[in-house]
């Protein structure tokens, strides 16, 4: 008996617009745990990149332990990241989180680095003379000037995390990863095509608020570029 001409999900079309309709709370459900995964996962890294950068440019002989531990994490496959972290945390969100956090502290902590390396300076050396403190000089100097490199790091960051969390679907917890993974087993083209097109949307949205937040707090650099 041959499907209806109308009906897209018998025919298992790639784009279907009954698929949205009927599984519209499935999709949100996958978006949300997405957005929740990738976030708090670039969240806890920028928490632990920030001090492991300002350690490295205090201390000069710190930096190239910090930069070699964080680029050899990143070089792990991510299954197998996720397997020698199984042991600790199980078969949970956590191990989702803790294999993100692992991975995105290389690109924060070197952008972060890259900009702190950056500051003039000259303009470290007026700062003292106007008795500013390392710690106020960190704050309102060192690491305002630093944002557009940690920026650009924070953003590729979190776009490599949202593509990221798809693979936590081998353990259930994958966001948009978890349709794209049983999609792909059943050859389900619809789910495929829409939870794969969901990802780059977030991925795509991600990057542009970032780099709003990053215009914001940078204004000294509109005002640069906009100079003839």
């Amino acid at each position: 008996m041959t499907a209806p001409p109308d009906d897209c999900l018998a025919r298992n079309e790639w784009i279907c617009g009954e698929y949205l309709s009927t599984r519209r709370q499935i999709l949100l459900d996958a978006v949300v745990q997405h957005l929740q995964l990738t976030s708090l996962s670039v969240l806890i890294a920028l928490v632990v990149a920030v001090p492991l950068a300002v350690l490295a440019r205090r201390w000069g002989w710190a930096a190239g332990p910090v930069l070699a531990l964080t680029t050899v994490l990143y070089t792990i496959p991510s299954l197998a990241m996720f397997s020698l972290l199984l042991p600790v945390y199980g078969l949970s969100a956590s191990l989702v989180v803790a294999g993100l956090v692992l991975y995105s502290l290389t690109l924060l902590v070197r952008n972060i680095l890259a900009g702190l390396r950056a500051v003039p300076e000259d303009t470290r050396q007026a700062a003292r003379g106007m008795g500013y403190g390392p710690i106020r000089l960190l704050l309102t100097v060192e690491l305002p000037l630093a944002l557009p490199a940690a920026m650009a790091g924070l953003r590729i960051a979190t776009v490599s995390a949202v593509s990221l969390v798809t693979i936590g679907a081998i353990v259930g917890f994958g966001g948009l990863g978890n349709l794209i993974y049983t999609g792909m087993n059943t050859y389900f083209k619809a789910q495929v095509l829409t939870a794969s097109v969901l990802c780059v949307v977030i991925a795509i949205a991600a990057d542009l608020l970032l780099l709003g937040v990053q215009r914001v707090l940078t204004p000294w650099e509109r005002a640069r570029a906009a100079r003839p």
